[in-house]
């Protein structure tokens, strides 16, 4: 191989596996196999690209999730702005990982925001601003913007089945284990 396309191999492993640590924050089952690449960022191989583009295609065919909890810069006066502005966040990333799949040919059509406040999953697919909710900030109405053109979209899921309770509430044991199955951090016992 050329030391030019040796360069250009390198170089677009190095930034897979930028893309992929970055996405190991929200990204747990991952953490293990990105980890193992990084060890071959020196001289990647051939082998070692293609185990990268393997990650990337399991990230494509499961769920693509994130999960985040965060103090909130803006103040809320009702928790559906703060569902809201949590879902513009998510929305924010969810739309960085499609960018990033795409960059490395995997394309996804539609990724899906889930968000268990059904004040805010109303006021991102209303494109008219009311009085209601006239305190919320311009920079928030990026998640209506993006349900608006398409390019994600927000669904409703129900409290009992949002795997991001585990890490902000205190769960009682049964819910707990169905979270944590959920999360694919336990194997299902028969």
């Amino acid at each position: 191989m050329s030391s030019l396309m040796k360069l250009l191999h390198d170089t677009k492993y190095w930034g897979m596996i930028g893309s992929l640590l970055y996405l190991t924050a929200s990204r747990p089952d991952i953490m293990f196999s990105v980890c193992l690449c990084t060890h071959f960022q020196e001289a990647p191989k051939t082998s070692h690209l293609e185990a990268v583009k393997e990650i990337f295609r399991y990230i494509k065919g499961c769920c693509l999730t994130l999960w985040m909890s965060k103090k909130q810069t803006a103040l809320a006066i009702s928790t559906t702005k703060a569902e809201y502005v949590s879902a513009g966040k998510a929305c924010q990333q969810a739309l960085w990982m499609k960018q990033a799949l795409v960059d490395y040919e995997v394309k996804l059509n539609d990724v899906p925001v889930l968000c268990d406040n059904k004040g805010a999953i109303d006021l991102s697919k209303n494109p008219v601003l009311h009085s209601r909710t006239k305190h919320i900030e311009i920079r928030h109405h990026f998640l209506r913007d993006n349900v608006q053109k398409g390019n994600i979209s927000i669904e409703k899921v129900a409290s009992k089945d949002n795997i991001a309770d585990i890490l902000t509430k205190p769960l009682k044991r049964e819910p707990f284990n169905l979270l944590r199955l959920g999360l694919g951090l336990m194997e299902p016992t028969t």
